[in-house]
């Protein structure tokens, strides 16, 4: 009795290992340059030439702020540095303090400019990669490949393996142009 027992497990495992075997696919690989296709995407140059006009306006608003800033902060240094460590009167600590009032100003502006430029950086990668990823699995079709990487991934690769430009062709098709302005942001709740 044991004998038979042993045998139909031994037979039952016999029988249901070719449905735990099944064989992998080979793979066809292909590769995408996607910093290139970042680079080169015609909607993404011009929403890189808006991002770049954006930051140089920033740097600019940076340096008149300090600029302004500056002959203020001097006379106030020499003023304190003139009092030998001797307390500053009424008057100098209220100059002291509109002082402080203004930089923090400038500092909150230039803070809420750059969040900005960071947030429509995004919203414009967002946006191509919305477009970008459905694009894929078709070139990889077209290809025969069933595995995709990107080319900075690979340490080598044939040239005949690179999908990039049918990408980027699909690409510009598909995203004529994006929005280089984020969305308001939601403004939090305030508590009670």
């Amino acid at each position: 009795m044991t004998i038979r027992i042993a045998a139909a497990l031994l037979a039952a495992t016999i029988i249901a290992t070719p449905a735990f075997a099944q064989a992998v696919p080979a793979a066809k690989v292909a590769v995408v340059d996607l910093d290139r296709i970042g680079r080169e995407c015609n909607a993404c140059r011009t929403a890189g030439a808006t991002l770049q006009s954006q930051v140089t306006a920033f740097n600019t608003r940076r340096q008149q702020l300090t600029t302004q800033l500056q002959p203020e902060r001097q006379s106030l240094t020499a003023s304190v540095t003139a009092l030998n460590g001797k307390e500053p009167d009424a008057a100098l600590r209220a100059r002291i303090q509109a002082f402080q009032a203004k930089e923090a100003t400038a500092s909150q502006e230039l803070e809420r400019q750059q969040n900005q430029i960071q947030r429509n950086q995004a919203y414009v990668g967002q946006q191509v990669n919305q477009r970008l990823v459905p694009l894929l699995q078709p070139a990889m079709d077209r290809r025969g490949a069933n595995v995709l990487l990107d080319t900075g991934a690979a340490l080598r690769f044939a040239a005949t393996l690179d999908i990039t430009t049918d990408v980027l062709t699909a690409l510009n098709a598909a995203l004529p142009s994006v929005v280089t302005t984020a969305p308001a942001q939601a403004q939090a709740p305030q508590g009670r």
